[in-house]
Order: structure tokens, then sequence, then C-alpha cells
């Protein structure tokens, strides 16, 4: 089982706050997001118990700063939210990030490489982040963007990251045509082993949503809604 990943996988009773709040990324990746909307996100991860806050890199140290002596740790996003960058720019960003504080990234794949065939520039790109960030003792996190393949592509494109030695496939960015479906997530835990995270994004605003990817087998759960959605839940 790959690093910080036991205890993630989410009980049958997801229902007490604290339960939830450990397998949610607190995400903010707008390109408008201010430095005081940052601290925001932090202080709701430090209020709420969230497992990470997920931001843009250049927002990395400020959230780590904000997050000193709290369970929250911080995830940056790489090469967001196209995965059009060059595996040396993604390496370079990745090193900045961690750097900075990240303690887990999630990389943007070159999609483009999945849907023309091309399975060696789709591999090494992320095999290349995935040997830098097990060096830097972080996780890594790959998004296949669903919305932009067929069924046949997310299963390849899962077990290429699986081979090329990721931590988690995540469904989406948020900022594709669509989000994260229960089919997908589905789909993605069939085609890996438990030794790879399944984390489902894009779209996920309310508790039934959310227990409805973490039922089609979830590990993790990415939201701008993290709060609201804990507060849906009584006490």
């Amino acid at each position: 089982m790959p690093p910080d990943m036991t205890g993630l996988q989410a009980p049958a009773d997801v229902t007490p706050r604290a339960t939830l709040a450990r397998v949610i990324d607190h995400t903010l990746l707008r390109a408008t997001a201010t430095p005081l909307e940052i601290e925001r996100l932090c202080d709701e991860a430090r209020r709420y118990g969230f497992w990470s806050v997920c931001v843009a890199p250049i927002h990395v140290e400020r959230a780590f700063d904000r997050l000193r002596g709290s369970s929250s740790r911080v995830c940056a996003v790489v090469s967001f939210p196209l995965g059009t960058s060059t595996t040396a720019a993604k390496l370079f960003e990745a090193h900045q990030a961690v750097a900075s504080g990240a303690r887990e990234l999630d990389m943007v794949s070159n999609i483009g490489a999945l849907k023309s065939g091309n399975e060696w520039g789709f591999f090494e790109d992320i095999r290349q982040l995935a040997a830098y960030s097990h060096g830097a003792g972080v996780l890594l996190k790959v998004i296949l963007e669903c919305c932009y393949l067929t069924d046949d592509e997310k299963a390849a494109g899962a077990r290429l990251v699986e081979r090329a030695g990721a931590d988690f496939v995540k469904t989406s960015t948020g900022f594709g045509p669509g989000g994260a479906t229960a089919a997908d997530v589905s789909l993605l835990r069939r085609t890996l082993s438990r030794k790879v995270g399944v984390k489902a994004a894009g779209g996920i605003g309310t508790l039934a949503k959310a227990r409805e990817m973490l039922d089609a087998g979830a590990d993790r759960i990415g939201t701008s809604s993290g709060a609201s959605i804990l507060e849906e839940i009584p006490g």
C-alpha cells in the first residue's frame, strides 16, 4: 500500500464528520483565488480536519505556513489543468512545490498522448514524476480527465498509471466539460489493484454526491465544497 493510504479507505458508515473529513482534499484552484481566500481555505481545513488543501503551486508556501501545527497537509497541482507541459517542466514545477511544503502532487497526465496511442509517452511522463515524488517522500495522484476518454482509454490509462508507479488515479480536474461520475470511479476501481487509490473530483458539491463516489469505490474526494458538505451532517 502506498504511503499514507492506510486508513483512507472509506468505511461503510461515513456519517461522522471527522471520518468523512479525512478523505477530503479541500480544494481552491480558481485563477482568481486571492491570498485571503487561500488562508480561509486553510482555516477551514484546520477546523474540520480535512486531509489536505489542494492549491495551485503559487499558493503552496502560504498554505503550508497557515497549516503549521494542524493535521492537514498541502497538495499542489502540476501542469494544471491541461497536462500539456513537457515532462521537464512538470518535474521542475513538482520540485518547487515540494520545496515550498507540498506533501502530495496532483499531476495532469498527457491526455493527447494516450488518445493518440502514444502509450510510451503517456507512461514515461508519469514514471518520471512518480520516481521524483517517491524519492522526495510525497504522494503522486495522476489526473486522467475522464470526460475526454472512452471507457477503453480510461482503463488503459489507469493500468499505465499503476505501472508507472503513481499512488492514485484521479478522475478529473473539475475544469473540463465533465466531472466525477460513479461509473468512472467504479471502472477505475475495478481496473486498478488495491495498491493504487482512486480520487473522485469535479462537481462533488453535496453530501449525497460524496457518498455516491465513496460507494462507487473512491478512496479520496476532491471538492471545493468540503465545509458545506460536512455541515450537512448533524452534529
